[in-house]
């Protein structure tokens, strides 16, 4: 099977759930329905939330749906109670290779190494390793990936939660590498900031020399 070829996923009445969960509160947020049932659903609620929108507000959105997921007291307990220390994110890390997988698909806990305040590097299982991300593999597009994702979960985490999330999607494979433990770069200074649309999958993709960023990913 080649890297574009898609998968396909049998869902069991937990992915399910999960999915009419998050379904559900994209609707809510979006004040709208999809006639699409369960991830085929998801998709197009995410389609939704970006259209008219500029990927400020696609990731104010997302804020939103992820920060009604979780009662107000949870967080606090979450801040006040887990720092994150090497138990946290490696915790993390592992709860989302569970709870997850509905969302992206088979992933695994990963040795990573992670830098401390006073400069110490620091080996820890806090990583996970995405072997191909069902969500972007079913939008076949940047933009959401990274207003969608990357960006919205990166900052629920960071700053919400707490608890310091860097992702890296891999545009090539389909892959991603998820680090808790590790705070995100600035947005302009990583790769995804210049990548280009995918031409195999995305049906506004330029073919230009060289390949032009993809525009939907950058705040006018």
């Amino acid at each position: 099977m080649s890297n574009r070829e898609k998968k396909e996923y049998k869902d069991n009445w937990i992915d399910r759930l999960f999915i009419a969960l998050f379904s559900r509160k994209m609707a809510k947020a979006l004040g709208t329905k999809t006639r699409l049932r369960g991830y085929d659903g998801f998709v197009d609620l995410s389609k939704q939330i970006m259209t008219g929108r500029n990927p400020q507000q696609q990731q104010e959105l997302v804020e939103k749906v992820l920060k009604s997921l979780i009662p107000p007291c949870v967080v606090f307990l979450i801040r006040t109670f887990f720092p994150p220390s090497k138990w946290v994110c490696e915790f993390n890390a592992t709860f989302a290779t569970i709870l997850f997988e509905w969302l992206v698909g088979k992933s695994e806990v990963r040795e990573v190494e992670i830098v401390g305040e006073n400069g110490e590097i620091r080996r820890q299982k806090s990583g996970v390793y995405i072997h191909k991300c069902r969500y972007l593999e079913a939008s076949g597009c940047v933009a959401m990936c990274v207003n969608m994702c990357k960006l919205p979960t990166q900052k629920f985490f960071t700053e919400y939660l707490r608890i310091p999330l860097t992702m890296t999607p891999n545009f090539e494979d389909f892959s991603c590498e998820m680090v808790f433990g590790k705070s995100p770069p600035p947005f302009t200074s990583e790769a995804v900031y210049n990548q280009p649309c995918l031409q195999d999958t995305c049906s506004q993709a330029v073919v230009s020399h060289p390949p032009r960023p993809c525009s939907k990913i950058r705040v006018v």
